[in-house]
Protein backbone atom coordinates (compact mmCIF):
# COMPACT_ATOMS: atom_id res chain seq x y z
CA UNK A 1 0.00 0.00 0.00
CA UNK A 2 1.19 3.50 -0.85
CA UNK A 3 2.13 5.10 2.48
CA UNK A 4 0.32 8.26 1.48
CA UNK A 5 -2.96 6.29 1.42
CA UNK A 6 -2.83 6.11 5.21
CA UNK A 7 -3.72 9.79 5.33
CA UNK A 8 -7.15 8.92 3.92
CA UNK A 9 -7.82 6.37 6.66
CA UNK A 10 -6.85 8.91 9.32
CA UNK A 11 -9.14 11.55 7.85
CA UNK A 12 -12.88 12.13 7.85
CA UNK A 13 -13.08 11.79 4.06
CA UNK A 14 -12.06 13.35 0.75
CA UNK A 15 -12.56 17.00 -0.18
CA UNK A 16 -11.51 18.93 -3.30
CA UNK A 17 -13.30 22.23 -2.69
CA UNK A 18 -12.29 24.68 0.05
CA UNK A 19 -15.91 25.91 0.16
CA UNK A 20 -16.94 22.47 1.45
CA UNK A 21 -14.11 21.60 3.80
CA UNK A 22 -14.95 19.44 6.80
CA UNK A 23 -12.68 19.26 9.80
CA UNK A 24 -9.89 16.66 9.48
CA UNK A 25 -10.66 15.84 5.84
CA UNK A 26 -8.05 14.81 3.28
CA UNK A 27 -7.90 17.69 0.82
CA UNK A 28 -6.81 16.69 -2.70
CA UNK A 29 -5.69 19.53 -4.96
CA UNK A 30 -7.03 19.02 -8.49
CA UNK A 31 -5.82 20.96 -11.51
CA UNK A 32 -8.55 21.84 -14.03
CA UNK A 33 -8.57 23.63 -17.36
CA UNK A 34 -9.29 27.00 -15.78
CA UNK A 35 -8.03 26.61 -12.21
CA UNK A 36 -5.34 25.02 -10.07
CA UNK A 37 -6.55 23.56 -6.78
CA UNK A 38 -2.96 23.61 -5.53
CA UNK A 39 -3.31 27.34 -4.93
CA UNK A 40 -5.67 26.47 -2.05
CA UNK A 41 -3.33 23.98 -0.35
CA UNK A 42 -2.29 26.15 2.59
CA UNK A 43 -5.80 27.62 2.90
CA UNK A 44 -7.22 24.10 3.23
CA UNK A 45 -4.98 23.41 6.21
CA UNK A 46 -5.98 26.70 7.82
CA UNK A 47 -9.64 25.72 7.43
CA UNK A 48 -9.12 22.44 9.27
CA UNK A 49 -8.02 19.85 6.71
CA UNK A 50 -6.09 16.96 8.27
CA UNK A 51 -3.71 16.59 5.34
CA UNK A 52 -3.30 17.94 1.79
CA UNK A 53 -2.27 16.17 -1.42
CA UNK A 54 -0.58 18.50 -3.93
CA UNK A 55 0.87 17.88 -7.38
CA UNK A 56 2.37 21.30 -8.08
CA UNK A 57 5.78 21.68 -6.36
CA UNK A 58 5.32 25.46 -6.33
CA UNK A 59 2.70 25.11 -3.56
CA UNK A 60 4.30 22.24 -1.62
CA UNK A 61 5.56 23.15 1.85
CA UNK A 62 8.27 20.92 3.38
CA UNK A 63 7.74 19.53 6.86
CA UNK A 64 4.03 20.31 6.79
CA UNK A 65 0.84 18.30 6.54
CA UNK A 66 1.33 18.00 2.79
CA UNK A 67 2.29 15.20 0.44
CA UNK A 68 3.60 15.92 -3.06
CA UNK A 69 2.50 13.47 -5.73
CA UNK A 70 3.10 13.36 -9.47
CA UNK A 71 -0.59 13.68 -10.36
CA UNK A 72 -3.43 14.26 -7.91
CA UNK A 73 -6.11 12.70 -10.12
CA UNK A 74 -4.05 9.53 -10.56
CA UNK A 75 -3.45 9.48 -6.81
CA UNK A 76 -7.19 9.76 -6.17
CA UNK A 77 -7.97 6.97 -8.63
CA UNK A 78 -5.31 4.65 -7.21
CA UNK A 79 -6.52 5.36 -3.68
CA UNK A 80 -10.11 4.57 -4.73
CA UNK A 81 -9.05 1.28 -6.33
CA UNK A 82 -7.08 0.32 -3.21
CA UNK A 83 -10.08 1.15 -1.02
CA UNK A 84 -12.47 -0.80 -3.25
CA UNK A 85 -10.26 -3.90 -2.87
CA UNK A 86 -10.73 -3.82 0.90
CA UNK A 87 -14.38 -4.89 0.49
CA UNK A 88 -15.53 -8.25 -0.82
CA UNK A 89 -18.95 -7.04 -1.92
CA UNK A 90 -20.77 -7.03 -5.27
CA UNK A 91 -20.00 -3.94 -7.33
CA UNK A 92 -22.53 -3.29 -10.09
CA UNK A 93 -21.18 -1.20 -12.94
CA UNK A 94 -23.77 0.57 -15.07
CA UNK A 95 -23.25 2.50 -18.29
CA UNK A 96 -25.17 3.29 -21.46
CA UNK A 97 -25.95 6.10 -23.88
CA UNK A 98 -29.29 6.77 -22.20
CA UNK A 99 -31.05 5.81 -19.00
CA UNK A 100 -28.06 4.95 -16.84
CA UNK A 101 -28.84 7.45 -14.07
CA UNK A 102 -32.55 6.52 -14.00
CA UNK A 103 -31.72 2.79 -14.07
CA UNK A 104 -29.21 3.30 -11.27
CA UNK A 105 -31.84 5.01 -9.14
CA UNK A 106 -34.40 2.24 -9.81
CA UNK A 107 -31.87 -0.51 -9.07
CA UNK A 108 -30.90 1.29 -5.87
CA UNK A 109 -34.56 1.58 -4.83
CA UNK A 110 -35.11 -2.15 -5.35
CA UNK A 111 -31.91 -3.43 -3.74
CA UNK A 112 -32.32 -1.06 -0.78
CA UNK A 113 -35.42 -3.04 0.18
CA UNK A 114 -33.09 -5.80 1.37
CA UNK A 115 -29.53 -4.45 1.51
CA UNK A 116 -27.47 -1.47 2.65
CA UNK A 117 -26.58 -0.05 -0.77
CA UNK A 118 -24.05 2.58 -1.79
CA UNK A 119 -24.90 4.23 -5.10
CA UNK A 120 -23.47 7.04 -7.19
CA UNK A 121 -24.97 10.35 -6.14
CA UNK A 122 -26.65 12.12 -9.06
CA UNK A 123 -24.57 11.59 -12.18
CA UNK A 124 -21.07 11.81 -10.65
CA UNK A 125 -19.94 9.18 -13.12
CA UNK A 126 -16.62 10.37 -14.56
CA UNK A 127 -12.90 9.96 -13.75
CA UNK A 128 -13.42 11.91 -10.50
CA UNK A 129 -17.00 10.94 -9.63
CA UNK A 130 -16.32 7.20 -9.66
CA UNK A 131 -13.39 7.49 -7.19
CA UNK A 132 -15.44 9.78 -4.94
CA UNK A 133 -18.20 7.16 -4.84
CA UNK A 134 -15.86 4.23 -4.17
CA UNK A 135 -14.20 6.11 -1.32
CA UNK A 136 -17.58 6.30 0.42
CA UNK A 137 -17.77 2.50 0.82
CA UNK A 138 -17.75 1.38 4.45
CA UNK A 139 -18.02 -1.99 6.18
CA UNK A 140 -21.75 -1.30 6.58
CA UNK A 141 -22.39 -1.57 2.83
CA UNK A 142 -23.57 -4.82 1.23
CA UNK A 143 -23.57 -3.70 -2.42
CA UNK A 144 -22.18 -0.78 -4.45
CA UNK A 145 -23.78 0.59 -7.64
CA UNK A 146 -21.30 2.58 -9.71
CA UNK A 147 -22.55 4.64 -12.64
CA UNK A 148 -19.98 5.08 -15.41
CA UNK A 149 -20.15 7.78 -18.06
CA UNK A 150 -18.05 8.19 -21.18
CA UNK A 151 -17.49 10.84 -23.81
CA UNK A 152 -14.34 9.51 -25.47
CA UNK A 153 -12.46 6.28 -26.19
CA UNK A 154 -11.19 4.17 -23.25
CA UNK A 155 -13.24 6.09 -20.63
CA UNK A 156 -15.14 2.98 -19.48
CA UNK A 157 -11.98 0.87 -19.44
CA UNK A 158 -10.35 3.43 -17.14
CA UNK A 159 -13.34 3.50 -14.78
CA UNK A 160 -13.54 -0.31 -14.70
CA UNK A 161 -9.86 -0.52 -13.74
CA UNK A 162 -10.69 1.68 -10.75
CA UNK A 163 -14.01 0.09 -9.72
CA UNK A 164 -13.42 -3.56 -10.75
CA UNK A 165 -17.15 -4.36 -11.15
CA UNK A 166 -18.38 -7.88 -10.46
CA UNK A 167 -21.69 -7.25 -12.23
CA UNK A 168 -22.49 -5.09 -15.22
CA UNK A 169 -25.32 -3.63 -17.25
CA UNK A 170 -25.30 -1.49 -20.40
CA UNK A 171 -28.71 0.16 -20.67
CA UNK A 172 -28.34 0.76 -24.41
CA UNK A 173 -25.91 2.03 -27.04
CA UNK A 174 -26.94 5.02 -29.09
CA UNK A 175 -25.74 8.12 -30.87
CA UNK A 176 -24.48 10.15 -27.91
CA UNK A 177 -21.27 12.21 -27.47
CA UNK A 178 -20.40 11.64 -31.13
CA UNK A 179 -17.99 14.56 -30.93
CA UNK A 180 -15.69 12.40 -28.79
CA UNK A 181 -16.43 8.98 -30.31
CA UNK A 182 -16.50 10.01 -34.01
CA UNK A 183 -19.21 7.45 -34.88
CA UNK A 184 -21.54 4.79 -33.44
CA UNK A 185 -18.82 2.14 -33.77
CA UNK A 186 -16.70 4.16 -31.35
CA UNK A 187 -19.57 4.27 -28.86
CA UNK A 188 -20.06 0.49 -29.11
CA UNK A 189 -16.37 -0.25 -28.62
CA UNK A 190 -16.13 1.97 -25.55
CA UNK A 191 -19.33 0.76 -23.85
CA UNK A 192 -18.31 -2.87 -24.44
CA UNK A 193 -15.34 -2.26 -22.15
CA UNK A 194 -17.73 -2.84 -19.22
CA UNK A 195 -18.64 -6.29 -20.55
CA UNK A 196 -14.95 -7.09 -21.02
CA UNK A 197 -14.11 -6.05 -17.46
CA UNK A 198 -16.88 -8.13 -15.87
CA UNK A 199 -15.92 -11.08 -18.08
CA UNK A 200 -12.38 -10.94 -16.70
CA UNK A 201 -13.87 -11.03 -13.21
CA UNK A 202 -16.02 -14.03 -14.21
CA UNK A 203 -18.99 -12.00 -12.99
CA UNK A 204 -22.59 -11.54 -14.14
CA UNK A 205 -24.08 -9.39 -16.88
CA UNK A 206 -27.67 -8.19 -17.20
CA UNK A 207 -28.83 -7.67 -20.79
CA UNK A 208 -31.82 -6.34 -22.68
CA UNK A 209 -32.89 -9.30 -24.82
CA UNK A 210 -34.64 -6.93 -27.27
CA UNK A 211 -31.45 -4.96 -28.03
CA UNK A 212 -29.66 -6.42 -31.07
CA UNK A 213 -26.47 -4.41 -30.57
CA UNK A 214 -26.05 -5.51 -26.95
CA UNK A 215 -26.70 -9.16 -27.80
CA UNK A 216 -24.17 -8.99 -30.61
CA UNK A 217 -21.34 -7.86 -28.29
CA UNK A 218 -22.32 -10.00 -25.28
CA UNK A 219 -19.47 -12.35 -24.31
CA UNK A 220 -20.52 -15.99 -24.63
CA UNK A 221 -18.33 -17.27 -21.81
CA UNK A 222 -19.99 -15.40 -18.96
CA UNK A 223 -23.18 -15.70 -16.93
CA UNK A 224 -25.85 -13.37 -18.29
CA UNK A 225 -29.45 -12.76 -17.24
CA UNK A 226 -31.85 -11.31 -19.80
CA UNK A 227 -34.93 -9.08 -19.71
CA UNK A 228 -37.27 -7.75 -22.36
CA UNK A 229 -40.63 -8.15 -24.04
CA UNK A 230 -39.65 -11.50 -25.52
CA UNK A 231 -41.13 -14.49 -23.70
CA UNK A 232 -37.82 -16.36 -23.74
CA UNK A 233 -36.14 -13.63 -21.65
CA UNK A 234 -35.40 -14.57 -18.04
CA UNK A 235 -37.58 -11.64 -16.97
CA UNK A 236 -40.22 -10.71 -19.53
CA UNK A 237 -42.50 -7.71 -19.37
CA UNK A 238 -45.48 -6.19 -21.13
CA UNK A 239 -46.01 -2.48 -21.64
CA UNK A 240 -49.77 -2.18 -21.11
CA UNK A 241 -50.19 1.55 -21.74
CA UNK A 242 -48.75 5.06 -21.49
CA UNK A 243 -51.34 7.33 -19.91
CA UNK A 244 -48.91 9.19 -19.68
CA UNK A 245 -47.37 6.98 -16.98
CA UNK A 246 -45.92 3.56 -17.69
CA UNK A 247 -48.40 0.79 -16.91
CA UNK A 248 -46.76 -2.62 -17.15
CA UNK A 249 -46.52 -6.15 -15.82
CA UNK A 250 -43.72 -8.68 -15.65
CA UNK A 251 -43.09 -12.34 -15.07
CA UNK A 252 -40.33 -14.80 -14.25
CA UNK A 253 -40.36 -18.59 -14.31
CA UNK A 254 -42.30 -18.72 -11.04
CA UNK A 255 -44.16 -15.42 -10.79
CA UNK A 256 -46.48 -13.13 -12.76
CA UNK A 257 -47.22 -9.64 -11.51
CA UNK A 258 -50.46 -7.73 -11.76
CA UNK A 259 -50.51 -4.54 -13.81
CA UNK A 260 -48.33 -1.93 -12.11
CA UNK A 261 -48.86 1.83 -12.56
CA UNK A 262 -45.50 3.58 -12.32
CA UNK A 263 -44.63 7.24 -11.80
CA UNK A 264 -42.50 7.71 -14.92
CA UNK A 265 -43.36 8.02 -18.60
CA UNK A 266 -41.97 6.56 -21.81
CA UNK A 267 -41.34 3.13 -23.26
CA UNK A 268 -37.63 3.70 -22.66
CA UNK A 269 -38.35 3.67 -18.92
CA UNK A 270 -40.23 0.39 -19.33
CA UNK A 271 -36.84 -1.20 -20.02
CA UNK A 272 -35.26 0.63 -17.09
CA UNK A 273 -37.93 -0.87 -14.84
CA UNK A 274 -37.28 -4.35 -16.25
CA UNK A 275 -33.54 -3.94 -15.61
CA UNK A 276 -34.18 -3.10 -11.96
CA UNK A 277 -36.56 -6.06 -11.62
CA UNK A 278 -33.98 -8.42 -13.13
CA UNK A 279 -31.19 -7.29 -10.82
CA UNK A 280 -33.49 -7.36 -7.80
CA UNK A 281 -34.50 -10.95 -8.59
CA UNK A 282 -30.86 -12.01 -9.00
CA UNK A 283 -30.03 -10.57 -5.59
CA UNK A 284 -32.97 -12.28 -3.92
CA UNK A 285 -35.29 -9.33 -3.32
CA UNK A 286 -38.86 -10.62 -3.04
CA UNK A 287 -41.33 -10.00 -5.87
CA UNK A 288 -43.58 -7.97 -3.58
CA UNK A 289 -40.74 -5.70 -2.43
CA UNK A 290 -39.55 -5.20 -6.01
CA UNK A 291 -43.01 -4.05 -7.04
CA UNK A 292 -43.34 -1.81 -3.99
CA UNK A 293 -40.02 -0.11 -4.68
CA UNK A 294 -40.81 0.59 -8.34
CA UNK A 295 -44.41 1.73 -7.92
CA UNK A 296 -43.33 4.19 -5.22
CA UNK A 297 -40.29 5.56 -7.08
CA UNK A 298 -40.77 9.15 -8.21
CA UNK A 299 -38.17 10.80 -10.50
CA UNK A 300 -36.38 14.06 -9.84
CA UNK A 301 -33.92 16.33 -11.63
CA UNK A 302 -35.88 16.81 -14.85
CA UNK A 303 -35.71 13.13 -15.84
CA UNK A 304 -39.10 11.91 -17.08
CA UNK A 305 -40.89 14.04 -14.51
CA UNK A 306 -44.60 14.74 -14.80
CA UNK A 307 -45.40 18.28 -13.70
CA UNK A 308 -48.97 19.52 -13.60
CA UNK A 309 -49.42 23.28 -13.87
CA UNK A 310 -52.64 25.31 -13.74
CA UNK A 311 -52.93 25.11 -17.53
CA UNK A 312 -51.06 22.02 -18.79
CA UNK A 313 -49.40 18.71 -18.01
CA UNK A 314 -45.66 18.67 -18.68
CA UNK A 315 -43.35 15.76 -19.38
CA UNK A 316 -40.13 17.36 -18.17
CA UNK A 317 -37.24 15.42 -19.72
CA UNK A 318 -34.62 18.07 -20.34
CA UNK A 319 -31.65 17.02 -18.24
CA UNK A 320 -29.89 15.84 -21.39
CA UNK A 321 -30.61 14.88 -24.98
CA UNK A 322 -28.99 12.98 -27.83
CA UNK A 323 -30.43 11.48 -31.03
CA UNK A 324 -31.27 8.15 -29.40
CA UNK A 325 -32.99 9.56 -26.33
CA UNK A 326 -34.79 12.22 -28.39
CA UNK A 327 -36.12 9.59 -30.81
CA UNK A 328 -37.26 7.34 -27.96
CA UNK A 329 -39.02 10.23 -26.24
CA UNK A 330 -40.87 11.20 -29.43
CA UNK A 331 -41.89 7.63 -30.26
CA UNK A 332 -43.28 7.14 -26.75
CA UNK A 333 -45.02 10.52 -26.88
CA UNK A 334 -46.68 9.59 -30.17
CA UNK A 335 -48.35 6.49 -28.70
CA UNK A 336 -49.46 8.31 -25.58
CA UNK A 337 -53.24 8.22 -25.23
CA UNK A 338 -53.59 12.01 -24.74
CA UNK A 339 -55.41 13.85 -27.54
CA UNK A 340 -53.93 17.37 -27.23
CA UNK A 341 -50.15 17.04 -27.49
CA UNK A 342 -47.28 19.29 -28.44
CA UNK A 343 -43.47 19.07 -28.19
CA UNK A 344 -40.93 21.68 -27.16
CA UNK A 345 -37.55 20.49 -28.42
CA UNK A 346 -34.14 22.01 -27.68
CA UNK A 347 -30.86 21.49 -29.53
CA UNK A 348 -28.84 18.33 -28.89
CA UNK A 349 -25.23 19.12 -27.98
CA UNK A 350 -21.86 17.34 -28.44
CA UNK A 351 -22.70 15.82 -31.82
CA UNK A 352 -19.75 17.27 -33.71
CA UNK A 353 -19.85 17.23 -37.49
CA UNK A 354 -23.00 15.09 -37.51
CA UNK A 355 -25.06 17.65 -35.61
CA UNK A 356 -26.96 19.08 -38.58
CA UNK A 357 -27.75 15.63 -39.96
CA UNK A 358 -28.97 14.35 -36.58
CA UNK A 359 -31.24 17.34 -36.02
CA UNK A 360 -32.72 16.83 -39.47
CA UNK A 361 -33.43 13.18 -38.62
CA UNK A 362 -35.34 14.22 -35.51
CA UNK A 363 -37.57 16.56 -37.51
CA UNK A 364 -38.13 13.84 -40.11
CA UNK A 365 -39.22 11.55 -37.28
CA UNK A 366 -41.48 14.32 -35.98
CA UNK A 367 -43.19 14.35 -39.38
CA UNK A 368 -43.51 10.56 -39.53
CA UNK A 369 -45.12 10.51 -36.08
CA UNK A 370 -47.41 13.41 -36.98
CA UNK A 371 -46.28 15.48 -34.01
CA UNK A 372 -45.95 19.25 -33.89
CA UNK A 373 -43.27 21.18 -32.05
CA UNK A 374 -41.74 24.44 -31.02
CA UNK A 375 -37.94 24.23 -31.41
CA UNK A 376 -35.25 26.13 -29.52
CA UNK A 377 -31.62 26.62 -30.51
CA UNK A 378 -29.33 27.29 -33.45
CA UNK A 379 -29.28 23.76 -34.91
CA UNK A 380 -33.02 23.17 -34.99
CA UNK A 381 -33.50 26.65 -36.44
CA UNK A 382 -31.71 25.51 -39.62
CA UNK A 383 -34.25 22.73 -40.27
CA UNK A 384 -37.49 23.46 -42.10
CA UNK A 385 -40.72 21.53 -41.69
CA UNK A 386 -44.43 22.23 -41.53
CA UNK A 387 -44.42 20.25 -38.27
CA UNK A 388 -42.31 22.98 -36.67
CA UNK A 389 -44.84 25.52 -35.45
CA UNK A 390 -42.30 28.15 -34.46
CA UNK A 391 -38.53 28.55 -34.05
CA UNK A 392 -36.84 30.35 -31.16
CA UNK A 393 -33.19 31.24 -30.72
CA UNK A 394 -33.33 30.70 -26.95
CA UNK A 395 -35.63 30.06 -23.98
CA UNK A 396 -36.06 33.76 -23.24
CA UNK A 397 -37.55 34.33 -26.67
CA UNK A 398 -39.90 31.37 -26.25
CA UNK A 399 -40.95 32.51 -22.78
CA UNK A 400 -41.89 35.91 -24.19
CA UNK A 401 -43.91 34.24 -26.93
CA UNK A 402 -45.76 32.04 -24.43
CA UNK A 403 -46.75 35.08 -22.41
CA UNK A 404 -48.58 36.41 -25.48
CA UNK A 405 -49.81 33.09 -26.85
CA UNK A 406 -50.19 30.70 -23.89
CA UNK A 407 -50.71 26.96 -24.29
CA UNK A 408 -53.67 25.45 -22.45
CA UNK A 409 -54.97 21.94 -21.76
CA UNK A 410 -52.02 20.35 -23.53
CA UNK A 411 -49.73 17.43 -22.74
CA UNK A 412 -46.32 18.94 -23.47
CA UNK A 413 -43.09 16.98 -23.99
CA UNK A 414 -40.10 19.17 -23.08
CA UNK A 415 -36.89 17.57 -24.32
CA UNK A 416 -33.44 19.03 -25.00
CA UNK A 417 -29.87 19.30 -23.77
CA UNK A 418 -29.47 20.78 -20.31
CA UNK A 419 -27.51 23.76 -21.65
CA UNK A 420 -30.60 24.94 -23.58
CA UNK A 421 -32.32 25.50 -20.18
CA UNK A 422 -35.78 24.32 -21.20
CA UNK A 423 -36.57 23.82 -17.50
CA UNK A 424 -36.94 27.61 -17.31
CA UNK A 425 -40.16 27.30 -19.30
CA UNK A 426 -42.12 25.70 -16.48
CA UNK A 427 -43.46 28.98 -15.09
CA UNK A 428 -44.76 29.97 -18.55
CA UNK A 429 -46.67 26.74 -19.10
Amino acid sequence: MDNSFTHFYSSTGICTDTRKIEKDCLFVCIQGDNFDGNTFASEALKQGAYHVIVDNPKFFVENSQMTLVQNSVTYLQNLANHHRKQFDIPVIGITGSNGKTTSKELINAVLSKKYNVLATIGNLNNHLGVPFTLLRITKEHDIAIIEMGANKFKDIEELCEIAEPTHGIITNIGRAHLEGFINIEGVIKTKKELYDSVERKKGTLFINADDDILNEILPSSIKSISYGEKNDADISGELVSLSPFVEMNWKSNNYSSENLMMQMVGKYNFYNYLAAITIGKDFGVSDELINEALVNYSPENKRSQIVKTDRNTLILDCYNANPTSMSSALESFAINVATNKICILGDMKELGIESMQEHQKIITLLEELNLQAYVVGEDFSLVNSCNILHKFKDVTELNNYLQQFPLEKELILIKGSNSIHLDRLESSL
